[in-house]
């Protein structure tokens, strides 16, 4: 006579929810190939939003709850949190940074809106808070991208104990894993992109001498960049009146990378959420 015995191993076949998430991944990865601006940048933070918002699912399932809430893989869920407080930290960079330039940028607009042509004192003033508040952003951003940087390195780090790990364990780990180095990724675009390019010193003395210098120096990332497009701007003409285009397009530029940002903001805390609370079903 025959007996039956009820498995208790995890089924090996992948959810498919694992595919949905490799998908995104995918257009993640994809989109790195692509000319970096103010649209492609709000488009792959919307992707994030969307990657994320798969793993929040991902990780709600039942099978993945009771998994994670399993003794053995405590030390799994503690890496997977501080993965997802690293990437929040990182995440308030830009959204400092971008509601510092845009508080710059609105008094600019302000005064040339109230102010007439001639009464350029205040404005020329006011440019130059603008310029010595971007370079203190940018030396904010800068040093995020090197704490980014690290963090990616850390992303890298994976090892596995198939002797006391599941099949969906190792799976939803190393998933998560490749979560995080492609978030970095566009992290790093968002950075560099609010930024721009670092500059040496040389350029800069060749570019103060005159406009058309300037121009060249500045031509191939401003007409993709508006932060670098205004930078340039005012740095050449010294003057916010006749910059007007270019601060109302980072303004409006602004308060697109700001809505993308705090949509993925909440969205990376409530995926921590569900990584901090597995339980038995």
């Amino acid at each position: 006579m025959a007996y039956h015995t009820r498995s208790n191993s995890f089924p090996s076949r992948p959810h498919p929810l694992f595919q949905e998430v490799d998908e995104h991944l995918c257009r993640l990865r994809s989109s790195e190939a692509t000319s970096t601006s103010s649209s492609t940048i709000s488009h792959k933070l919307n992707g994030l939003q969307d990657m994320y918002g798969c793993v929040d699912r991902l990780l709600q399932l039942p099978l993945t709850q009771q998994s994670l809430a399993q003794e053995k893989h405590e030390t799994r869920v503690t890496e997977l949190l501080d993965g997802s407080l690293r990437l929040l930290d990182v995440c308030s960079s830009p959204t400092d940074s971008l509601l510092q330039t845009k508080e710059c940028i609105q008094d600019l607009l302000s005064i040339t809106r109230r102010r007439r042509a001639e009464e350029s004192g205040v404005l020329t003033t006011e440019v130059r808070k603008y310029l010595t508040s971007r370079k203190t952003v940018k030396k904010v951003l800068y040093k995020a991208l090197e704490n980014l940087k690290a963090t990616a390195n850390r992303s890298t780090f994976f090892s596995v104990h198939k002797e006391q790990e599941t099949n969906h364990t190792i799976a939803i780990v190393k998933k998560l894993r490749d979560v995080e180095a492609v978030t970095v990724t566009v992290f790093e675009s968002v950075l560099s992109f609010i930024s721009g390019p670092k500059s040496k010193r040389s350029s800069w003395s060749l570019v103060s001498k005159t406009v058309q210098s300037k121009k060249v120096a500045w031509d191939e990332e401003a007409k993709v960049n508006e932060f670098v497009d205004l930078d340039a701007a005012l740095k050449s003409v010294k003057s916010a009146n006749s910059a007007q285009c270019q601060l109302n397009n980072l303004e409006s530029c602004i308060q697109d990378l700001e809505e993308g940002l705090e949509c993925l903001f909440r969205q990376l805390i409530k995926t921590r959420v569900s990584s901090q609370q597995p339980k038995l079903v």
